[in-house]
């Protein structure tokens, strides 16, 4: 007895799609606004400098990635393109920022990573702004 199937329903896959960007955009964005913070507050930056572009660079690049990017997740505009930038930016934290680290500190950028790419995977969802673009019109 299937209580609740996406085969009788096929609106409960863009309904999951939807709860599954607007939960990792909002939570992603959490940590990107104290990153938002330090970069607009006139304090020294530390940061970590993995490209050797300075840490002001890295610190944008992060910030574009986990703000810019999660309010785009969120909205489900450019969400394969967000998802991506997304997952690049998590792949870093867990070879680069915490390479070394045990699994327990790296555990919530490869839960993120997880989320992210099953996003990049299924796509935005019919309950999007990318839905509305690229719906086209069939006439006859």
């Amino acid at each position: 007895m299937k209580l609740i199937s996406s085969e009788n329903n096929p609106s409960l896959i863009n309904i999951a799609a939807l709860i599954l960007r607007v939960f990792a955009g909002a939570s992603m964005l959490s940590h990107g606004y104290p990153k938002l913070e330090k970069l607009m507050s006139n304090a020294d930056i530390q940061f970590m400098d993995f490209l050797g572009l300075g840490p002001i660079i890295t610190l944008v690049l992060v910030v574009f990635a986990e703000v810019i990017c999660s309010v785009l997740l969120i909205l489900g505009l450019l969400t394969r393109a967000a998802s991506l930038i997304l997952i690049v930016t998590m792949l870093v934290a867990i070879f680069v920022a915490h390479g070394a680290d045990p699994y327990a500190v790296k555990e919530m950028a490869v839960l993120y990573l997880v989320m992210f790419l099953v996003i990049l995977l299924i796509g935005p969802g019919k309950f999007s702004i990318d839905e509305l673009f690229t719906k086209k019109e069939i006439r006859y």
